[in-house]
């Protein structure tokens, strides 16, 4: 399902030796060169800054290190899962999860699920919610995932090429640290974000958050905006660990256990739901049509 060399080019780069590397897997340090040497060829570029001091990952290195791990674990199961279908006429539903996108929503209606579709089962698969990976996940709906719930728009769709079930509106919270000033509010108001930086996703992410930014920036100049590309926990742990304000929505509350996210005085919701192929499987056009029921 993918290359091998992967797996000696992860070993070498965690090693930072050809030699202590093949000495680990058990063969040749020639042997273990000619695998590393093949997979740049293949590649058509370097992946390692040699040197009489030894061996470091250079910049398309880094790159490659960093999607190997998901690509080698993305295609193990694939594999796992292709087999248990092969074995099993179980009407499956895998539902993607990561820390920004948990599947409480699953929980929450399990019940009435169950009652009207007894045969629906549901298996939980989790990924790293990196923005490369949200988006191979997303614009490959119903392959290794069938569904996955969170915050969305309309460019966000048609960007990704696929299609949703609205469940609910969300309003944007604001999350601070425990020990930020604003912790023992248990409301916010845009004056109490006067003097603060509040960190929102780029322009374009999402309408509403244009639209609350825009507000801002016309209305509110003593708040200070700070982008950033996508939700991930780096951007919580920044938040965290500094005394900026991000905004959040209330399925994220056990995304960071020192964290507090808060109401805020405003009027700006997003669309939250399942994000699924534009043509579903049977089994998932069943849970959305039994979701039209519920809710």
């Amino acid at each position: 399902m993918y290359n091998h060399q992967l797996d000696a080019f992860i070993r070498v780069a965690d090693c930072g030796s050809f030699s202590k590397a093949a000495e680990e897997m058990y063969i040749s340090s020639p042997a273990l060169i000619k695998q590393i040497n093949q997979l740049e060829d293949n590649l058509g570029f370097t992946l390692f800054e040699r040197n009489h001091r030894g061996i470091k990952l250079n910049a398309a290195g880094k790159s490659l290190y960093r999607d190997a791990k998901y690509i080698i674990q993305y295609s193990k199961d694939s594999v796992a899962r292709a087999a248990k279908a092969a074995d099993s006429l179980e009407s499956v539903i895998r539902i993607g999860t990561s820390i920004m996108t948990p599947p409480q929503f699953i929980l929450n209606l399990w019940s009435e699920i169950y009652k009207r579709q007894p045969d629906l089962k549901f298996q939980l698969v989790s990924f790293e919610n990196s923005p490369e990976n949200a988006r191979e996940i997303l614009t490959h709906l119903g392959r290794n995932i069938d569904i996955v719930a969170g915050i969305y728009d309309n460019n966000m769709l048609e960007t990704n090429k696929c299609a949703a079930f609205d469940l609910k509106r969300v309003p944007i919270r604001c999350a601070v640290s425990l020990t930020h000033r604003l912790a023992k509010n248990d409301k916010l108001t845009f004056k109490d974000l006067h003097g603060e930086t509040l960190m929102l996703t780029r322009r374009h992410w999402n309408e509403t958050v244009d639209r609350l930014r825009e507000d801002i920036e016309a209305n509110h100049p003593d708040i200070n905006i700070d982008d950033f590309y996508s939700f991930t926990v780096d951007v919580f742990n920044r938040c965290e660990n500094g005394s900026n304000v991000l905004m959040a929505i209330d399925e994220w509350t056990n995304v960071h256990p020192l964290m507090k996210i808060i109401p805020v005085e405003w009027d700006y919701e997003m669309t939250y739901g399942i994000m699924h192929s534009p043509e579903p499987s049977e089994q998932v056009q069943r849970l959305i049509d039994t979701l039209k029921e519920i809710l």
